[in-house]
């Protein structure tokens, strides 16, 4: 495939998946947001009627922890459907072969069976800190489903755990975990500070994965996948987020104190993938998180 769209291209995921299509020697086609709104759906067409496009990768998405899906839920929802909706539909009308759609674990019911498997989408309430966001990708899932079936459009859906890695977004207003408190112990090791105050008891339990480990992923199922069902992405194993906190503290060298807020919300009490129908497909991760999480964190150190 000679033009292959990654759409979200200056994202965690995009620019992770760039990354990979470009050790294999395949420059992707890019558009950076003033060449092309994919909320603007006219704009969309356009671009798609003017490119010959074979595949898209479409990572493009308004995304953000839990602070930051309660203040702007409006938009979360807003966005992200219009994105997926332009694009998805723009792909199709314009004769592209193949489409990866990104989705999250965050569209699992809140309290579904763990490990959680592809079976478990709408078998419960979600999580009501990020309903918003999840609600807009359950309904990106359902649009490359219902494309196939009324189109023979092939169009996947992947669900990634919980990612990190170089390109994060740090901001402490709508970052996600980890980013957050390697931000939080950086600057407490910087200023001398006695002591660091993470969100919540601690006690939930998340997955997480390398980004670049995903972009893997992702090519591979571009290549070898193709089906109307949904494909969890991950490690197969978890950490509580106090065992986090910890780990990131010693990672950045940092010998204060951690403190819990339970007064702030913990969210989802369990997030764990099933990723049995990946391994069967032949795909495993690679990069161990104590050593991905050191590797991010030299990232973020380097001057810029």
């Amino acid at each position: 495939m000679s033009n292959v769209f990654v759409a979200g291209h200056n994202g965690l995921v995009g620019a992770a998946i760039c990354r990979r299509l470009e050790s294999n020697g395949l420059k992707p086609v890019v558009a950076s947001r003033q060449e092309l709104d994919l909320i603007d759906q006219a704009a969309v067409d356009t671009w798609f009627r003017s490119n010959s496009i074979d595949q898209v990768y479409l990572t493009a998405a308004k995304v953000g922890g839990i602070r930051a899906n309660d203040t702007y839920s409006a938009e979360f929802l807003r966005d992200n459907l219009a994105i997926q909706t332009n694009v998805i539909h723009a792909a199709w009308k314009h004769g592209v072969e193949k489409l990866l759609f990104l989705g999250s674990s965050c569209i699992y019911p809140k309290h579904a069976r763990q490990p959680m498997r592809e079976d478990s989408l709408l078998t419960g309430p979600l999580e009501a800190t990020n309903e918003w966001y999840a609600v807009a990708k359950i309904a990106g899932i359902k649009m490359c489903q219902a494309y196939r079936k009324q189109y023979g459009f092939d169009a996947i859906s992947v669900m990634p755990t919980n990612l990190y890695g170089p390109g994060d977004n740090f901001d402490l207003e709508n970052s996600h975990v980890l980013p957050a408190l390697m931000r939080k112990f950086h600057e407490a090791k910087a200023t001398g500070a006695s002591s660091v105050t993470v969100w919540g008891t601690g006690s939930p339990r998340r997955e997480f994965l390398h980004v670049d480990d995903l972009a893997d992923a992702c090519v591979h199922l571009m290549r070898d996948y193709s089906s109307p069902d949904i494909v969890n992405v991950g490690w197969g194993r978890d950490i509580s987020i106090a065992e986090l906190a910890d780990l990131i503290r010693r990672i950045v060298g940092y010998d204060g104190e951690i403190d819990f807020d339970s007064s702030k919300p913990d969210g989802t009490p369990r997030k764990l993938l099933d990723t049995a129908r990946l391994t069967k497909l032949g795909w495993q991760p690679s990069i161990e998180l104590e050593d991905g999480i050191a590797r991010t964190y030299e990232w973020y150190c380097e001057p810029r």
